[in-house]
């Protein structure tokens, strides 16, 4: 189901995550926002790979 380069976009959208809402509550609401914006940019950025790939299933 998984191949060798979803790993690294995987663990990236997942930090990005924890990064997001760690700056949401603990620093800045804005700096949170912006980087929760990173996720769906990664996520989408992964899609792109493996549709280049041809391993778009």
């Amino acid at each position: 189901m998984f191949d060798k380069v979803d790993a690294p976009f995987l663990i990236a959208a997942f930090a990005s995550f924890l990064a997001s809402v760690a700056l949401w509550f603990l620093v800045n609401h804005d700096y949170g926002i912006f980087v929760g914006i990173w996720v769906p940019s990664i996520l989408a950025f992964w899609v792109g790979v493996r549709v280049r790939l041809g391993q778009g299933r």
